[in-house]
């Protein structure tokens, strides 16, 4: 009898663990940062950066939010379910000349709720024509 009180045991623990184990959603972005290069200025670009959601659960996107107003960002609106992929579409505005970094913060419901990714480049003078 107590052999059969320890396999129970046993096996309500090992089912206990396996139900515990992480299956929030998680995301796999191709790439986390983008590099414009030289932009003319005055000429706004726009980059999608796409991923998967490689964990269990739907990924809900709940905002993404530009560090500065010179940016502004597209998202996947619905959930996003296991294996499925998404978006996220930056715009940037290049008006002012110089060198840029800018990073765009990501809430949603995955493991690290809080996700930054960053875009980058130098705005050149616009050529002037004569």
């Amino acid at each position: 009898m107590k052999k059969l009180i320890v396999l129970f045991a046993a096996v309500v623990s090992f089912v206990a663990v396996t139900a515990m184990k992480d299956v929030q959603p998680e995301f796999k972005f191709e790439k986390e940062t983008h590099d414009f290069g030289k932009i003319p200025q005055g000429k706004p670009v726009n980059v999608t950066l796409k991923f998967k959601n490689v964990g269990d659960q739907p990924l809900i996107i709940s905002a993404v939010e530009p560090a500065c107003g010179c940016t502004v960002a597209k998202y996947t609106q619905t959930p996003v379910k296991k294996g499925e992929s998404g978006f996220v579409e930056l715009t940037y505005n290049a008006a002012a000349v110089g060198v840029f970094t800018k990073a765009t913060t990501i809430k949603s419901n995955s493991k690290d709720p809080v996700k930054t990714i960053i875009i980058k480049g130098e705005v050149v003078a616009a050529a002037t024509s004569k």
